[in-house]
């Protein structure tokens, strides 16, 4: 029997202000543990990620992580 999968694409982020007060903003690695683990707690796997800088207003930059995710479909 084949196995069945859904996906979950979620973009991370830190809120803008930190790129307003301090032209730019990187991802905190903490919080983002703990929006994983949220995850993994719902049968979520990581399946593949990728870093990415992302213009916000023309001048600030926020780093933001695209996660691609997966769990098996009962």
């Amino acid at each position: 029997m084949k196995q069945k999968y859904e996906y979950k694409v979620a973009i991370y982020r830190e809120p803008l202000l930190g790129s307003i007060f301090l032209g730019g903003s990187r991802v905190d690695p903490e919080r983002y543990s703990k929006f994983l683990n949220s995850n993994a707690s719902d049968g979520w796997e990581v399946v593949t990620m990728e870093r990415e800088l992302r213009r916000e207003l023309l001048f600030f930059k926020r780093e933001a992580f695209l996660t691609v995710m997966k769990r098996e479909v009962a």
